[in-house]
């Protein structure tokens, strides 16, 4: 048995981007900013900001295209996904994204 789930808390870093593919699926991309704070040794506060990539589809991306914007507290729950791809100069990329 295994299991492929991923739950974050966190804001908007953008408004998301809403698009339709080719067949007329909608898919909607947010950009989620989570933060982590601490003290370190010397009682200083520290913070550190993760952004995740969220991709959304049907009926659930059009929801996000219109009811969410830049800087709103959201809940995601999904899959973590590797897509691998090639940049304009060639050069082999990998984008880590979580499919809510």
């Amino acid at each position: 048995m295994s299991l492929n789930r991923v739950t974050l808390i966190g804001h908007l870093g953008g408004d998301p981007e809403l698009k339709y593919t080719q067949s007329g699926q909608a898919v909607c991309e947010l950009r989620l900013a989570t933060n982590e704070r601490w003290k370190d040794k010397q009682g200083n506060a520290q913070e550190k900001v993760e952004w995740h990539r969220v991709v959304c589809w049907g009926q659930t991306a059009e929801f996000c295209g219109e009811y969410l914007g830049k800087g709103r507290l959201v809940f995601v729950a999904g899959r973590l996904t590797y897509r691998k791809w090639e940049d304009k100069d060639g050069q082999k990329r990998i984008t880590t994204e979580i499919i809510a």
